[in-house]
């Protein structure tokens, strides 16, 4: 299981990486980049930088 730091410093178990990821491709990003929106799942917060897309893609 991954565990990932929201953007308050909390940690999330990423229980099913593939559908996170593409969930953050196809409602997070434009031309394959994050687009500054904010994801929240189960209380936890995260804003879609370029950075943040970037680090989830390569998990």
């Amino acid at each position: 299981m991954i565990v990932i730091k929201d953007d308050y410093g909390n940690d999330y178990e990423v229980s099913d990486l593939k559908a996170f990821k593409e969930h953050i491709k196809s409602y997070h990003s434009r031309n394959g980049k994050g687009d500054g929106s904010i994801h929240e799942e189960n209380g936890f917060w995260f804003k879609v930088t370029e950075e943040f897309y970037d680090f989830v893609m390569n998990l």
